[in-house]
């Protein structure tokens, strides 16, 4: 009986232990699994925190280079600035010299009894080289003040006779030789009135490029003919063919030099 109890208490012993073993097993189970989950939940962790490091540090350069093109541009911007008042200013000049060019009518030398070409010739006669030297100069000195540079166009217009149909111009062999001063206007045979416009007003434009006055204004002299085609009024003419004295005239305008492109 004893035996038996002591087999009995032992065998309880044995069954308490072993049920503080399991239980002792499981809390290590969980507490590894904890500390898995822990170390696990912390890689995770650095992992996110050294990926936002890294965004931050690009967002920085971002910021950065953003920073960097904001001043370029408004540097830019200053420089547009600048180019828009400086185009601003040379409108504002443009637009006084349209309104001066609008206010003075164009000089115009007509034929008078002491100062008229030779019949179908572009020689000067003595009173019109008076004329160009005194009063015409001193026209052109009047408008030209402030202008430096400028073209000086001298028209030549002719009245609507038509020229001798017998005389063959030589314009395309003789006429440079004329403008630069190998040739007298003597030696120049106009076949038509833009032949004849042409001359007179190259006649007239090396007469006023003669002018020491005029040189140093610094003005530029080009000739150009009309021939027959507008009237005093500006109007294209109709066809008359009758001698018109009005019609016979040489008109000088002034204009800006062309801007580069």
């Amino acid at each position: 009986m004893s035996r038996r109890l002591r087999y009995s208490r032992l065998n309880q012993t044995l069954n308490v232990w072993q049920s503080f073993t399991d239980v002792m097993s499981s809390a290590f189970m969980i507490l590894s699994l904890f500390l898995f989950l822990a170390l696990l939940k912390s890689g995770v962790l650095n992992s996110n925190f050294s990926r936002a490091i890294t965004e931050i540090e690009e967002v920085k350069i971002k910021n950065e280079e953003l920073k960097g093109k904001n001043e370029e541009l408004k540097g830019k911007n200053e420089e547009l600035k600048g180019e828009n008042e400086e185009l601003t200013d040379k409108n504002k000049e443009l637009e006084e010299e349209i309104s001066s060019f609008k206010s003075q009518p164009p000089i115009e030398i007509t034929e008078v009894s002491n100062r008229k070409f030779p019949s179908g010739s572009a020689e000067l006669s003595e009173g019109l080289i008076k004329f160009i030297q005194n009063d015409l100069v001193e026209q052109i000195e009047n408008y030209a003040q402030g202008k430096e540079g400028y073209i000086v166009q001298v028209i030549g217009h002719t009245d609507g006779q038509i020229n001798n149909s017998f005389q063959v111009s030589n314009l395309d062999e003789q006429l440079e030789r004329v403008a630069i001063g190998n040739n007298n206007f003597s030696n120049l045979t106009a076949g038509s009135n833009a032949d004849l416009g042409l001359m007179r007003a190259l006649a007239v434009v090396k007469e006023l490029e003669k002018n020491p006055r005029l040189k140093q204004l610094g003005l530029k002299f080009r000739a150009y003919s009309s021939a027959q085609l507008y009237l005093p009024s500006g109007e294209y003419a109709g066809v008359d063919r009758n001698p018109e004295q009005k019609r016979r005239r040489i008109e000088i305008r002034f204009s800006p030099p062309a801007e580069k492109q």
